[in-house]
This record gives C-alpha cells, structure tokens and sequence, in this order.
C-alpha cells in the first residue's frame, strides 16, 4: 500500500554507525531489502546489491538511463526501471539479466509486485502490469497523462496519479478501471500530481504539485477531504497509526489526521523537502536538498535527533538496524533499542 510506514518497529534514534559507503553517485530513492542484501539505483544508471551486514559491493550493473526509483523485489527477482525507458529483470544473487521490456517513453516509477506481477507506470501515461518470469504484458492500460509516480496495490487493486491530476485504481487481475477521479485546482485547470498514492486500506492519500493533499475512499473513489500545504510539494505521503504525514518544498512536514484531513501538527526547517518521509516506531525522519535529516516524534513534531547528510528520501529501516540513503553515502545505524547482538 505504499505506507512508507514501519510504525511496528521500534528502533529508538539511530545510534551506532555500523558502517558507511560511499557511492560516487546519488540516490534519490532509497533502497531495497531481502535476507541480508540492499539493492539500490543510482542516479547515473547503475544498480548495486550490497551485503547489509558489512556495506560491501557484490555485484553491480549498468543502464543506459538515468535511474530516480527504488528497486522491487520478488522471490530470486530484482526488478529496476530507467530513463532508457526500460524495465528490467535481474537474478538477485549475481545480476544476470533476466528480460528486459522496452516502452516508448523514460520509465520513473518505483515497481511493486504481487503474486508474480509487476506494476510499473512510464512516462507514456501507461500502467503496465508484467509478469515478473518472463516480462510479458498482462494488461496494459492508458491513463492519458504523463506518470512520474509508483503504483500502490490495495486489495484487489492497482491505484496510480499522472501529471493531468489523474487518481485512477484498476483491477489487478485485468486491468479494468474500478474508478478514476480528475482533481481540480479551480474552474479551468486540472490537478498535477508526482506524489505517488499510498493508503491505510480505506482510504488513498496523495498529494498535488500545487500542495493540495486529496484523501479519498479506496472503494468508490469519493474525495473525503482536502488540505492546502501551502507550497509546492512532490512527497508522497506517509501513512501510520491514523496519520498522514507529508513535507513541502517550504521546508515544513506537516500531520494530519487520515479521517478527517485535521492539522495536528507541523515542524518548519532551514531547507527544503523534496523527498517523502519514513515513519518507524514512534518516529518520523525526513530529509532536506541542503543536506540535512532529522527525525520528529509522530506524536508533537518535536525534533528528536538530526544529523548533518542527506538529501532525498532517508532511507528504510528493518526490524534491526536503519539504512539511510544520504546524499552519496549508504550508512548503517544501529538503532538505540537495538539488541547488542543484532
């Protein structure tokens, strides 16, 4: 559902560097995670699988694109997408290509895969779904606007934004659209969105360029409630424990309350917030492009701990340890509840 959530977990500040590696390169989204490996694309083209218990390279492989996405997962498959316009297959353990499908059109959008099926949007306005064996269609469909975003998968359904303020949802299994809502700014202009949908299960959350955040219901596509950000905003939301928490490019995160759009909350920086933020346990970390992170209690937005890297989105988290993507650098933290021995 694309929750950008781990409320479940519960790490304390990041504590210890375990270990750090430097990437000559950026990430702008961060990375993956299976039994002990990260994956990561790197904006030049490339993408790594790295050892999550020493920070060590062990394989890499080169695109022809630039690359603004984070890689999925599914079972021995990686899958990558590129400005080349491609979307790629790779065996995790050792890189060897898989398939390839070619688009028309640069291809931005994180993956996801269920049961066996990709879900990819491109910039030629289309939601692919492709099997994750051999790279074949399943459906494809048109949403007649440029997608910059990553589907998420809510139930029986495939949910996706496009820069024509487009929120559409699809059947998974064949493509055909359950409903589909155009949001407008004001009497003669359309919406535009870059911020990927994310959900709690009942409703869908996403968020305009203009900073308008629409939240609607998962099942008919009803808007329940807007809120203006005041700013230009290009985060996708993050969603846990019935708030919604999203930043702008006026530097400032704001909570609101996911049934009713109410502001609980906001924290205003010295920067600005380009990337979405990560919820873990009791805590909320966010990024500016001036170089700076920091996580805030979900509970006050009060400012708990900071650190002087970063740039994009922080980076994930797994039950035992933090892996942030800061600017150029990969850095493993044990978490301040983290067990010694973990």
């Amino acid at each position: 559902m694309r929750t950008l959530a781990r409320p479940d977990v519960n790490l304390g500040r990041p504590g210890k560097i375990l270990w750090t590696r430097g990437l000559h390169d950026l990430m702008e989204y961060p990375p993956s995670y299976c039994y002990g490996y990260l994956y990561v694309n790197l904006e030049r083209g490339r993408t790594l699988a790295i050892d999550a218990q020493t920070g060590k390279i062990i394989w890499a492989r080169k695109a022809a694109g630039l690359m603004a996405s984070t890689p999925a997962i599914a079972g021995p498959r990686l899958f990558v997408t590129s400005y080349d316009g491609t979307v790629t297959a790779y065996r995790r353990s050792d890189g060897r290509l898989l398939w390839q499908l070619e688009t028309s059109a640069p291809v931005e959008s994180s993956p996801v895969v269920v049961r066996g099926i990709v879900y990819v949007g491109g910039h030629d306005g289309k939601l692919y779904a492709l099997r994750a064996r051999s790279g074949r269609p399943l459906w494809v469909y048109d949403t007649g606007g440029r997608i910059n975003s990553s589907p998420s998968v809510i139930g029986g359904r495939v949910c996706i934004t496009n820069y024509n303020g487009l929120i559409v949802c699809v059947r998974r299994g064949n493509g055909h659209r359950v409903w589909a809502v155009q949001v407008r700014r004001d009497y003669l202009r359309y919406e535009s969105f870059y911020a990927s949908p994310s959900s709690d299960g009942r409703r869908i959350f996403t968020v305009a360029r203009t900073g308008k955040v629409v939240a609607l219901s998962a099942a008919s596509g009803r808007i329940l409630w807007t809120y203006n950000l005041g700013a230009l905003t290009y985060a996708t939301p993050a969603v846990a424990s019935g708030r919604v928490f999203v930043g702008n490019l006026a530097g400032s995160l704001s909570a609101l309350r996911a049934t009713t759009g109410a502001l609980l909350w906001r924290v205003s920086v010295s920067g600005r917030i380009l990337a979405h933020s990560l919820v873990v346990g009791n805590l909320v970390f966010f990024s500016t492009l001036e170089g700076d992170t920091y996580a805030a209690r979900t509970s006050d937005g009060k400012i708990v701990w900071h650190m002087g890297m970063g740039k994009f989105s922080p980076g994930i988290a797994t039950n035992r340890r933090y892996f942030f993507s800061l600017n150029g650098r990969l850095i493993a933290f044990q978490g301040r509840f983290t067990k010694p021995h973990s």
